[in-house]
């Protein structure tokens, strides 16, 4: 994980979550191994993956909606 990811964090910014999304995607790291550093159930990793993906989908339609 990048040096970013390693901080402990008190609380979870939409900025904070969207740098851990990125690193899922790019393979740097993996739910399972995000869930065990950060101890949060990899269930709401998965949730935020999956807005992740529905936000930049819809960013990049014609016409966002």
């Amino acid at each position: 994980m990048s040096k970013v990811m390693e901080e402990e964090f008190k609380r979870w910014t939409a900025k904070r979550k969207a740098a851990l999304v990125m690193e899922i995607i790019q393979g740097k790291t993996t739910v399972a191994e995000a869930s065990r550093s950060f101890d949060i159930p990899p269930s709401e990793i998965e949730e935020w993956v999956d807005e992740g993906r529905k936000g930049m989908e819809n960013a990049l339609r014609a016409k966002p909606l």
